[in-house]
């Protein structure tokens, strides 16, 4: 099995593999929560943000004067190797754990210890040296510790995930510009409304994108407040005088991100509304999302018995009986996170909801669910422009004859040709299954001429009536005395 070392805590003695810079409180925790397979360890940004909520207590305490400085570097210099990504292995605490995240707090105190230690010139486990709980974790609590270091590394995320949603909106913009003359019919309830462009419904999805990170990015300043210094139930019990201020500085020193002290420590230790907030705001940008990949496999259906107004990128063979069918499979996987995601909000709402008292112990569950959720959303948001989007034409000629013989149209023609020539001519269309454009043109109202600058791209980009035009077709009609 390899040298161990002999750890004790207050329920006996473990041994702890000698190489393990985690200790006996890890180990515990290892034992107790074999449930998912997934460690901390797979949330990178949150153990970096235990280091610099670590480093930081550990510059205040030393200020202080209730930290030597002897300890108190060795163990900024641990913290260190922490935020740089250094020992991530030893973080095998899965996330899905009770407690209130003490074990992702002691296996973090245990692992800069035993840096700390090494640094010192000491052998793992020489506690008397550099303790866990005495040093690293003086001042603080797991209370603060750990709904701070979910704070910072939510922080990061968000900021990352706003450019993955940049990104994709940009690529739907892109898209707008490119298909900005072609004109196709608009539908409501799926069925045949007025005339527009395609490159207007690019934009639109352009739009709603650019709405979504900027509710996202209101969101993410509601999570700057912090109660380090609140320790247990946000009273501050065993922290010198001055503290709670003097590690909220320092923690937005090292970490280099807007941190302020929460306004009361004990609703701060106890409140999840933040993460409920920012859940909801994750769950209103991605049930428009699963909209835009709907939309985007219905526009792309067929291609011979659908819409087939675009195409998207073939990706993979779609069948294994059906020969040359390809299916949407780029917009599919993206509905399917989606999903995931809104399933996901219900756990985070059911979890700030169990919080009872001066603590919420189900904290653990919500950061794992929110940083499960960023990361998906992140690769969706690559995935979904970089397979699909990028790739989509237009079928420019099969939009513009649809739109020709679309009964839709009638509606664009109506402040020209008048309603009850419009209607009128709809009634033509339903009943023979004629063309509108041709029925128009049969009864001489306008000519081709007209009738195609009715319906050119510049005036669906334009709203209001040609005024000329409307006087123009209108003496026509008189001279024809129709």
């Amino acid at each position: 099995m390899g040298a161990t070392r002999k750890e004790h805590d207050f329920l006996g003695e473990l041994e702890i593999p000698s190489n393990a810079y985690y200790g006996i409180q890890t180990s515990r925790a290892v034992e107790n929560f074999k449930i998912s397979g997934l460690t901390i360890a797979m949330m990178p940004r949150f153990i970096q943000a235990l280091g610099h909520v670590k480093k930081a207590a550990a510059m205040a305490n030393m200020e202080l004067g209730v930290l030597p400085r002897s300890i108190g570097e060795p163990i900024c210099q641990a913290c260190d190797r922490i935020i740089a990504g250094e020992y991530l292995d030893q973080f095998p605490v899965d996330v899905f754990q009770g407690g209130a995240g003490t074990s992702c707090n002691m296996n973090a105190n245990e692992v800069i210890a035993n840096i700390a230690l090494e640094i010192m010139g000491h052998e793992k486990g020489e506690y008397q040296y550099c303790h866990p709980n005495n040093h690293v974790n003086c001042s603080q609590s797991t209370n603060d510790v750990y709904p701070t270091a979910i704070r910072l590394a939510l922080y990061t995320a968000l900021t990352d995930f706003m450019s993955d949603m940049e990104y994709l909106r940009e690529g739907f913009a892109l898209k707008a510009e490119e298909f900005r003359n072609v004109v196709k019919m608009g539908r409501t309830q799926l069925q045949d409304a007025v005339p527009m462009t395609l490159g207007m419904e690019f934009s639109a999805w352009a739009t709603t994108i650019k709405e979504d990170i900027r509710r996202i990015g209101e969101g993410r300043e509601q999570i700057s407040d912090v109660n380090m210094g609140a320790t247990a139930v946000g009273t501050g019990i065993n922290t010198p005088e001055g503290y709670a201020e003097l590690v909220t500085r320092h923690l937005a020193e090292v970490s280099g991100l807007p941190v302020f002290m929460a306004e009361n420590y004990v609703e701060a230790t106890f409140d999840t509304g933040a993460f409920v907030q920012i859940s909801g705001l994750l769950k209103r940008f991605v049930v428009k999302l699963s909209k835009i990949c709907n939309d985007l496999r219905l526009l792309s259906s067929g291609p011979r018995c659908g819409l087939n107004e675009i195409n998207l990128p073939p990706r993979q063979p779609g069948s294994s009986i059906m020969p040359g069918k390809v299916n949407p499979v780029i917009p599919e996987v993206v509905n399917q996170i989606c999903f995931d995601v809104i399933g996901k909000d219900v756990t985070i709402t059911m979890a700030a909801e169990a919080g009872q008292l001066e603590l919420n112990v189900m904290e653990p569950i919500i950061a794992h669910t929110l940083f499960c959720s960023l990361h998906r959303l992140g690769r969706a948001c690559h995935t979904l422009r970089d397979l699909c989007v990028d790739g989509i034409t237009a079928n420019t000629d099969r939009c513009y004859e649809m739109m020709k013989n679309s009964i839709g149209i009638v509606t664009a023609l109506a402040p020209y040709i008048g309603y009850e020539h419009s209607s009128h001519i709809a009634r033509m269309a339903l009943d023979t299954g004629g063309s509108v454009y041709d029925l128009v043109l049969e009864s001489d109202l306008v000519t081709r001429e007209q009738l195609d600058a009715i319906l050119s791209p510049e005036r669906m980009l334009c709203p209001g009536e040609d005024k000329d035009l409307i006087k123009e077709i209108r003496e026509r009609m008189d001279t024809l005395g129709k």
